[in-house]
């Protein structure tokens, strides 16, 4: 009997990986992860030229399939029709990365302070980090049942989702050169995030889908001198965190790395919430 390969247990080939918000920030890095260890990857996003963008470097880079679409996260149509052109062009679906999170046009509405805040801006971003994340699991986690081959679902919350922001750090702070704070909504939705996947972990458990939380704590993406430094300073290792530091959890859940684990929240975030 041949001993298991351990390194094995993190190979991709032969998956199909869903990315929402793959045009993001995180979410580009999240792709080049799926892609390098093997994984054809679909980039779901809002903005079509930057998820055909994405989709044309990793193809050159790792030499795998991926596709770029766009589609409305919050719509079910558009997640069918989407769903459709996945499993058309890639093949089966084995891991979805519901990692898409709203951000709002009009930022003076996202940021307003808590007592002004309105129901329509509440709805709009609640529309993507929680109706759209209910939207993706459930057409994802349909298409596995239907197949029989299990699967993995990996959410994206927020360190905001498990502990509340300190508001101390705000003052002075900016991020793309306009003042910032962390609003209500936010936390609220990334809470939900968690709830949603435990509930999920234990509904297709007999399924072979195992349902996890991927929980990032703060990502250095532009934000001021003043914002940075006050944030490192709550974090015991003493910064924020890089973009590429969140890849390795994610491959971890989506392979068979971490086939006995569900129902779980990874958190990445320098040790700020073991205080």
């Amino acid at each position: 009997m041949s001993e298991l390969s351990y390194r094995n247990l993190f190979d991709l080939h032969g998956k199909t990986a869903i990315v929402t918000g793959g045009a993001g920030i995180l979410g580009r890095k999240f792709c080049a992860g799926l892609a390098e260890f093997g994984a054809n990857v679909a980039i779901v996003d809002i903005d079509a030229k930057a998820v055909r963008d994405v989709a044309e470097k990793l193809d050159d880079r790792y030499g795998i399939k991926s596709i770029g679409i766009a589609c409305d996260i919050t719509k079910p149509d558009s997640v069918k029709e989407m769903m459709e052109q996945v499993v058309s062009s890639l093949g089966n679906i084995h891991i979805l990365h519901n990692n898409a999170a709203g951000k709002s046009d009009d930022l003076d509405a996202f940021f307003a302070p808590f007592e002004e805040y309105s129901l329509e801006q509440w709805r709009e971003i609640m529309a993507v980090n929680i109706d759209g994340m209910f939207l993706m699991a459930q057409a994802a986690g349909k298409h596995m049942v239907k197949h029989g081959e299990g699967g993995s679902i990996i959410q994206t919350s927020s360190i905001y989702g498990i502990m509340a922001p300190d508001q101390r750090i705000y003052e002075g702070s900016h991020y793309m050169g306009r003042a910032i704070n962390t609003p209500a909504v936010y936390s609220t939705s990334k809470a939900a995030v968690i709830g949603l996947t435990k509930y999920l972990a234990v509904y297709w458990a007999d399924k072979g889908i195992r349902v996890n939380t991927l929980t990032p704590g703060g990502v250095e993406s532009g934000q001021n001198e003043t914002f940075k430094q006050r944030y490192s300073e709550r974090v015991p290792i003493g910064r924020m965190a890089q973009p590429d530091e969140m890849v390795s959890a994610l491959i971890y859940l989506a392979s068979d790395a971490s086939s006995y684990v569900t129902g779980q929240n990874i958190v990445v975030d320098g040790g700020l919430s073991a205080w």
